[in-house]
């Protein structure tokens, strides 16, 4: 079905809440997710990451503590 929308608000709701469905409602269909949101799966996989980013740092002689509370080009910590 198409929607005609008025304004932007109105379209900007429509995709916040079609993105926050997408990512928090529905179960993530990937392999290895079983079942999960995506969010969940994001969510679950922050510690694995991190563990990587300092094996990462330790083989190239970085300061990990340097790459775990710097801050991305997306304004979040990683």
């Amino acid at each position: 079905m198409r929607k005609i929308y008025r304004d932007l608000e109105e379209l900007q709701t429509d995709l916040d809440q079609w993105l926050k469905d997408y990512n928090e409602a529905r179960s993530h269909q990937g392999r290895w997710c079983y079942g999960k949101t995506p969010m969940q799966t994001f969510v679950d996989s922050i510690s694995l990451a991190k563990e990587k980013i300092l094996s990462l740092a330790v083989a190239a002689g970085r300061n990990s503590e340097y790459l775990l509370n710097r801050d991305d080009n997306y304004g979040r910590c990683i």
